[in-house]
């Protein structure tokens, strides 16, 4: 019988969601690494990065834009690396933490320090040139400005 696992799952030992019995092992997380699909079984089109911390994000619409919004906390601007296409956005960082007290004096820990990044493949082509990324009090705010591929402009003949 044919294993009908991805190359990453049989490489990485991984596990779709699918196929995971938490009875088997309680304790484990939820978040296994899983190939996501949509109600229709399509590929969902936000990715994840395999070694670092997962940033959250909300990713949304208008007639004229896509936008991005992620809480990027304790990040300095210059510390992350937005990459943009046509098709798809690359947020990149690293959130420094100051080390105050010895691992065994914690009772509880829940933030993320470390390296972190996104990929989001977009829905519809965007214009790379107009994009602008804000933030302001830890909000990542990214617009991309949607391409209007049923604009039409007038084209002049010239002659020489």
């Amino acid at each position: 019988m044919k294993d009908k696992r991805s190359f990453f799952e049989r490489l990485t030992g991984a596990v779709k969601i699918e196929d995971y019995d938490s009875d088997l092992v309680p304790d484990a997380p939820r978040e296994l690494h899983a190939e996501r699909h949509d109600e229709e079984g399509e590929r969902e089109w936000i990715e994840e990065e395999g070694n670092e911390g997962q940033l959250t994000v909300d990713v949304f619409q208008n007639p004229n834009e896509i936008i991005i919004k992620s809480m990027v906390a304790g990040v300095k601007p210059e510390d992350l690396d937005i990459s943009i296409t046509r098709d798809m956005v690359t947020i990149k960082g690293k959130r420094e933490g100051e080390r105050v007290t010895n691992e065994e004096d914690y009772f509880h820990r829940e933030l993320y320090w470390g390296s972190f990044s996104r990929t989001i493949l977009l829905p519809t082509e965007i214009d790379v040139e107009e994009s602008e990324a804000v933030e302001k009090h830890g909000l990542l705010i990214i617009r991309l400005p949607k391409i209007n591929k049923d604009k039409q402009a007038k084209l002049r003949v010239k002659t020489n």
